[in-house]
């Protein structure tokens, strides 16, 4: 047997970096790929039951592998592995299930008397489903259509630019951005697109990540991690922004150190900065 394990990182980090072990029953498909590959030592010690950390998911993943068995280690862009399929494979792990398990919380306690939930920048919707299993009418607006192609079925979902929102004025209840507003290329366009499709008294919810937080600090420094593509770091400054168009209110929340999820509104322990607004 061969076994193909995803890392980035190459053989002296893969103790910290699996990602999913895929079973590769013939050497020539590894072939094929033009690589080379070396089993040195550091994979040697791989050898018998192990226990790998997997820092996507928070899991234990075991490996094992009898004598003749051989493991290689290649990485997602050597593989051309789909970027989403990742990202919705890491999303189901019980990590991030209990991550949006408590911003799903979040939301339902301040959503109260809306119907309709514009959700920009959704992604493959988990939270959104969540939502609309609580009732809502959940609308999904995201740039991607691979991401949509992931949502469910039971949320309205549109392609379209947060900047220039495919809808017309005065529609929903409710907006949310769930870590999503800091990735928008021009977020004052998406805030004010945002308050032209809000009802009188509309809520808005934005999910900021507070790159303050232990949290933060610590996903950055992989090479990575998805939060080094967040375009707008000054959380002040979004809250400023957002005055212009609502009456807000603003908290820190979700504490997370390493595996450890708890409630908490220390700017040094609290995951998320979260703006709350009604229009003005």
């Amino acid at each position: 047997k061969y076994y193909f394990l995803d890392t980035d990182d190459g053989l002296e980090n893969v103790k910290n970096k699996i990602i999913s072990i895929i079973p590769f029953p013939k050497v020539e498909n590894i072939k094929t790929l033009g690589l080379e590959f070396e089993l040195d030592g550091d994979a040697l010690e791989l050898g018998g039951l192990i226990s790998v950390r997997n820092k996507a998911n928070k899991d234990k993943v075991k490996i094992t592998y009898d004598e003749g068995d051989a493991i290689v280690f290649v990485s997602h862009k050597m593989t051309g592995a789909d970027p989403m399929e990742t990202y919705y494979e890491t999303c189901q792990s019980r990590f991030w299930q209990e991550v949006f398990g408590k911003e799903l919380d979040y939301l339902l306690k301040h959503l109260e008397n809306c119907t309709s939930v514009l959700s920009v920048g959704c992604g493959p919707a988990i939270i959104e489903k969540q939502l609309a299993e609580h009732g809502f009418a959940v609308t999904g607006l995201d740039i991607s259509r691979e991401a949509l192609d992931k949502a469910p079925d039971s949320i309205r979902k549109v392609i379209g630019k947060a900047e220039k929102m495919p809808f017309p004025d005065a529609l929903f209840d409710s907006a949310i951005y769930v870590a999503s507003l800091q990735f928008i290329e021009n977020y004052e366009k998406a805030l004010r697109e945002t308050a032209r499709v809000l009802k009188p008294n509309g809520k808005i919810i934005v999910m900021l990540l507070n790159p303050d937080s232990l949290y933060f600090k610590e996903q950055t420094k992989e090479k990575d991690s998805y939060m080094n593509k967040a375009r707008h770091l000054d959380i002040l400054e979004i809250e400023a922004e957002m005055k212009k168009h609502f009456l807000v209110d603003s908290e820190y929340c979700l504490g997370i150190i390493g595996d450890e999820i708890f409630s908490s509104n220390d700017p040094k322990k609290a995951s998320l900065y979260v703006i709350r607004g009604c229009l003005k």
